[in-house]
């Protein structure tokens, strides 16, 4: 094999280079570096001599292999990944490979899924190297010389697979591929990232475009779904071109290479739609500068593994976003061969991916149900051991009167999930708090009881508004007698009897505060003016009158009789009022002022004894004998006082008509040492008026004074003092 390797890239040399250029020494260059070749395709990191980045195909009968074995896997185990395989070649000259390359193209779970050889030993011409970033095994000659294909054959039945998780699931398909290249069983493609630091997208296009594998045409790898994404990005060697543009019409990206060559797979920038699968890194595309045109697997450690950024057209000079490959995809291209240089085997993990617990209304049979990734679902009665009770995905139980566990499997009896059928009782309302009774109207609070479960509340006997849960309900603002009924319910059982809870609003007694005139001196009696009911004074005496001698605040209690006991309270305020006693009476002219020793304002005056007023002013009183009066507004006593209004005329008329014949002051009589003296213009004394004398007719010496003005001046007695005016005499 190795001679055949190395004849054929001899010929692969010699027709690129002149025959003359081959040295000795080039000679074994060529065949140093063939031991380093396996039967794919040639890169750069095969030739070192070669010095175009573009890898090289060689023309070749291609190997096939075949394995089988789709199986089930219990978690918490480890199985082989097929039950046999095999590898043939119609050049019976090619008996061996370098390398192999097993990979979980599907499912893989980093950190957890784990391939390896299970016993190393026993296949001394192979070791082993486990990528954990891309989920691949390879198999290979601890020497560097082709290993046989027969001995890989016995390692490839010795690989196992495990996974650490208590609780795996899903699928696990694991490609088993004579090249480098990443196999997805799914379409039948491969996958090979070629490091090329700087390298452009149109240069990535073109060497992806002249570039083969195994006879398959190469091209930028296309990405339509998840699973490719995975395989060619995230578990990919690193980052880098992909055959994605919208350099045509900016915000339409399209595939561009390859079967799905002008298949558009996106619209619109960063918040854009996808009418095929689309893996862009967040906030992508976002045509920085309003350049970036071309679709890049962005580099480890930048946003999501394996998603897209959008670049220029050379991207970045370095950095992140500096390219650092491209990925070839190979297959679906017209005129490509048939390959069976790869194969493939699938794991389903087993495990129950769904139950369905049932439950029912008291005792009776229940169906169940449970679903499994693959193989067949098995009932038992306990966790572990106990008795198969039947197989399919519904179970249903015998006669149960109480709530029982099954447990189910898809076939890995360490595994087992549990799937109850429950049995709920018919609950019923065992007490109720009915009547509930307030007094007045306000809130109230509904209590019942249930044997089981919980308690709906209703406002109707029928109907299906739930106006609340629980063992009680607060209703507020309760103004009237109202019916309410509360319902047992258990997990949706109940046994359709609504238990009423009665509610009775009682009118409490209804009283009215007062305020009352306590006279000095004197008792008053307090009513709670409500017959037929329990008082409580806050003097402690029980009847429904009390006499009291002192003002304060007094209140009682007034409660009604059974069945309401309902109480309200009465406030009765007791206030003392004096006796008025006038101090001193103020006259000036027809204005009189009353003033007492103490005033208040429940007092009142008069001076008529007639009509009274809260005012202690009187304007145009009458000349004369007057009474003061003043009394206390609720008869609390009065006092009265006599007082003169003393009134000079202005004028008078003499002239006999018995209209203002003669000049008097009002009242004076009641002034014994009064005196009043009369003046004519020149100061003359003309008469002298007094108690005895109390008027001036106009003459002096019985001669008729003529018209004109005239002076008096008033002097009561020593302690008041003397009153000067004058009036006029006319004819």
């Amino acid at each position: 094999m190795r001679i055949y390797n190395f004849l054929k890239l001899s010929l692969v040399f010699l027709s690129l280079v002149p025959m003359a250029e081959c040295s000795a020494t080039s000679f074994y260059s060529i065949k140093k570096n063939t031991a380093e070749i396996s039967k794919g395709p040639i890169n750069k990191s095969h030739l070192n001599f070669i010095t175009s980045p573009n890898p090289v195909s060689i023309a070749d009968n291609a190997p096939r292999i075949i394995a089988t074995g789709n199986r089930n896997y219990c978690p918490g185990t480890s199985l082989r990944i097929v039950t046999d395989v095999s590898i043939t070649n119609s050049d019976i000259t090619d008996t061996g490979t370098e390398a192999i390359y097993i990979q979980i193209s599907s499912g893989y779970v980093n950190g957890q899924d784990l391939i390896q050889i299970a016993n190393p030993t026993l296949h001394p011409t192979i070791i082993s190297s486990w990528d954990i970033a891309s989920g691949k095994l390879k198999l290979y000659s601890p020497t560097g010389a082709d290993v046989l294909y027969s001995d890989f054959v016995k390692a490839i039945k010795d690989i196992e697979f495990s996974n650490s998780s208590a609780s795996p699931s899903g699928i696990r398909n694991f490609s088993i591929t004579m090249g480098e290249a990443n196999y997805l069983p799914r379409n039948g493609h491969y996958y090979l990232y070629f490091p090329n630091l700087g390298i452009n997208w149109t240069a990535a296009k073109t060497a992806a475009e002249t570039s083969t594998y195994y006879g398959l045409q190469g091209y930028l790898a296309t990405i339509t779904a998840a699973d490719e994404a995975k395989i060619s990005g995230e578990q990919a060697a690193g980052a880098g071109w992909i055959g994605g543009s919208d350099a045509e019409t900016e915000g339409v990206w399209k595939w561009v290479t390859g079967p799905e060559n002008g298949t558009v797979f996106w619209n619109g920038a960063v918040n854009g739609s996808s009418p095929n699968f689309a893996f862009w890194n967040s906030n992508e595309p976002n045509n920085s500068n309003g350049i970036e045109h071309y679709a890049h697997i962005t580099a480890p450690g930048i946003g999501t593994p394996g998603s897209w950024n959008d670049l220029q057209l050379n991207g970045d000079p370095t950095g992140n976003y500096q390219p650092k490959g491209y990925i070839v995809e190979y297959g679906g291209m017209p005129g490509d061969p048939t390959l069976e240089i790869a194969t493939s085997t699938t794991i389903t993990i087993l495990q129950i991916t769904g139950t369905t617990p049932a439950s029912r209304c008291d005792s009776g049979t229940i169906t169940l149900q449970a679903t499994a990734s693959n193989g067949t679902v098995n009932w038992y009665d306990a966790n572990s051991g106990g008795t198969l009770l039947a197989t399919g995905n519904t179970y249903t139980t015998p006669f149960l009167t109480a709530t029982t566990t099954y447990y189910v499997d898809a076939g890995c009896a360490t595994s087992r999930t549990a799937v109850t059928a429950t049995i709920n009782t018919i609950p019923t309302i065992t007490a109720t708090n009915s009547p509930v009774s307030r007094c007045g109207a306000g809130t109230v609070t509904l209590e019942a009881t249930a044997s089981t479960g919980s308690i709906n509340w209703y406002s109707t006997l029928t109907g299906s508004t739930i106006i609340g849960t629980g063992t009680s309900l607060t209703i507020p603002d309760v103004t009237q007698n109202t019916m309410y009924y509360a319902e047992a319910i258990n997990n949706g059982c109940t046994n359709g009897n609504r238990v009423s809870v009665e509610v009775t609003i009682y009118t409490p007694p209804v009283v009215m505060d007062q305020e009352l005139t306590l006279c000095k001196s004197s008792t008053l009696t307090l009513d709670a003016q409500i017959p037929n009911m329990i008082y409580l004074w806050s003097t402690g005496e029980t009847t429904s009158t009390i006499t009291v001698s002192t003002s304060g605040i007094y209140t009682v209690n007034v409660t009604s009789l059974t069945p309401e006991n309902c109480t309200s309270r009465k406030k009765i305020t007791v206030v003392e009022h004096t006796t008025p006693e006038i101090n001193t009476i103020d006259v000036n002219g027809t204005t009189v002022v009353i003033y007492l020793i103490k005033s208040e304002d429940y007092f009142e005056y008069s001076v008529d004894g007639i009509n009274y007023q809260s005012s202690n002013v009187f304007f145009n009183v009458s000349s004369g004998l007057q009474t003061a009066y003043v009394r206390e507004v609720n008869s609390c006593g009065a006092d009265s006082k006599t007082f003169v209004v003393l009134i000079a005329p202005k004028f008078f008329t003499p002239n006999n008509d018995s209209y203002n014949d003669v000049w008097e002051i009002k009242g004076l009589i009641n002034y014994p040492g009064a005196e009043v003296t009369i003046f004519d213009r020149y100061g003359k004394l003309i008469t002298k008026l007094s108690a005895t004398n109390q008027s001036w007719n106009g003459t002096f010496n019985k001669n008729l004074m003529p018209a004109s003005d005239y002076w008096y001046v008033l002097k009561i007695d020593n302690t008041r003092p003397v009153m000067k005016g004058h009036f006029s005499l006319k004819r």
